[in-house]
């Protein structure tokens, strides 16, 4: 049975591979500054990285923007999906106002062109074209 490694263990080997990623020097892990990176580095389970040791992961971005003065390639791809989607918004808006218009001139169109046309009368109906089960009403008398 192997012994669960201790939680300061753990922080120890983050800190120190932090330093050496941060220093250009891994010795495990591919150098890039990612989280994986630092896990593999460590020797850490990326999950316990991110749940049991999060404040190293928010230190370790943050020593990465002050001290390479680099965004983290998460925040490069958050702010290009944030760059694509107000694009896709903005293009929506604009496919909606011209379908507004569209909406408008439609309407406008509908209205003169029933304007312009001379409905027939509808023909009152007489006793002789009811059906037989139809019954007119008795008329009012005062």
């Amino acid at each position: 049975m192997t012994p669960q490694p201790q939680p300061n263990d753990e922080r120890t080997r983050i800190r120190e591979a932090m330093d050496r990623l941060l220093s250009g020097q891994p010795t495990v892990s591919n150098g890039s500054l990612t989280v994986a990176a630092l896990a593999v580095e460590a020797d850490v389970h990326r999950m316990a990285l991110l749940k049991r040791h999060a404040d190293l992961k928010n230190e370790f971005y943050e020593r990465v923007r002050n001290e390479t003065q680099q965004v983290p390639e998460t925040e490069k791809r958050l702010r290009e999906t944030v760059a694509k989607l107000r694009k896709t918004v903005a293009n929506q808006k604009e496919e909606i106002d011209e379908l507004r218009q569209q909406v408008t001139l439609l309407a406008m169109a509908g209205a003169v062109l029933v304007d312009g046309q001379v409905i027939p009368p509808v023909p009152e109906p007489s006793a002789a074209d009811a059906p037989d089960n139809v019954l007119p009403f008795r008329p009012i008398t005062s």
